[in-house]
C-alpha cells in the first residue's frame, strides 16, 4: 500500500466528516448564517475533489493488484462526495423555494390587484432559469473534471508504454551484444579447426614420406 495514498485518504475522510457536520448544521440555520455555512461546504467540495484527483494519480502508479483495490475505494469516495453535494443541493433548493414563497406573499400584500399571476409566473421563470444555469455550470464542471481525469490516465498509460519500450530496447541491445560475442567465438573456433586440419595434413604427409624412405632404403640394400 502507498503511504502517499494513505495520507490523502486520511485527509479526505476527515474532510468528509467535517463537511457532513457542516451540512447538518446548515440545515438548522437561517438567513446569512445558513448561506455562509453552505459557502464553506461548497469550498470544501473543491478540496475533496482535489484530494480524489491526487489519490487517483497515486493509485495509477502502483502495481495492478493494488491499483484495482485503490480505484474501487476511489469510486466509493466519489459517491460519498456526490451524496454530500446532493444534500447541499436539497438544502439550497428548499431555501430558494422558501424565498420564492416569501417574495410572492410580500408582492401579494403590497398590491393584490397587480401582483397576481404575471408576477408569480415571472418569479417562477426567473427561479427556473437560475436553477437551469446552476445545473449547466455543475455539469460543465463535472465534464471538465472527467476530461482532466481521462487526460491524466492517458498520460500515465503513455508513460508506462514508454518505460516498456525503453526496457525492450535495452533488452534488444543486450541480445545484439550476445550475438556479436557468439560470432566472435564461432570465428575463433573456425580458425582453430582450420589450423588443426592443416597440422594433421602436414603430419600425415610427413609420415607418408618417412614410410616411402624406409621402403626405399630396404629395397636398395
Amino acid at each position: 500500500m502507498s503511504q502517499v495514498f494513505d495520507g490523502y485518504e486520511r485527509q479526505y475522510c476527515e474532510l468528509s466528516a467535517n463537511l457532513s457536520k457542516k451540512i447538518n448544521s446548515a440545515n438548522l440555520l437561517d438567513g446569512e448564517q445558513k448561506k455562509q455555512k453552505i459557502s464553506e461546504v461548497i469550498g470544501g467540495f473543491e478540496d475533496g475533489e482535489a484530494l480524489i484527483r491526487k489519490m487517483d494519480l497515486e493509485a495509477r502508479t502502483l502495481p495492478p493488484t493494488v491499483k484495482a483495490m485503490l480505484l474501487a475505494k476511489l469510486r466509493e469516495y466519489k459517491t460519498d462526495l456526490n451524496n454530500l453535494k446532493t444534500d447541499v443541493k436539497r438544502i439550497t433548493s428548499a431555501n430558494a423555494n422558501q424565498a420564492l414563497r416569501d417574495d410572492l406573499l410580500e408582492s401579494g400584500m403590497a398590491d393584490t390587484s397587480t401582483a397576481s399571476a404575471d408576477q408569480r409566473t415571472r418569479l417562477l421563470m426567473s427561479t427556473e432559469r437560475l436553477n437551469q444555469s446552476s445545473d449547466r455550470i455543475r455539469e460543465s464542471r463535472k465534464v471538465m473534471l472527467e476530461t482532466e481525469e481521462l487526460g491524466v490516465s492517458i498520460l500515465q498509460d503513455l508513460h508506462q508504454q514508454r518505460q516498456s519500450l525503453l526496457q525492450a530496447n535495452s533488452t534488444l541491445r543486450g541480445v545484439d551484444d550476445n550475438i556479436s560475442k557468439s560470432k566472435k567465438v564461432l570465428s575463433n573456433m573456425s580458425r582453430r579447426m582450420n589450423r588443426n586440419k592443416w597440422i594433421i595434413v602436414a603430419i600425415i604427409t610427413i609420415l607418408i614420406i618417412a614410410i616411402l624412405l624406409v621402403l626405399y632404403f630396404k629395397l636398395t640394400r
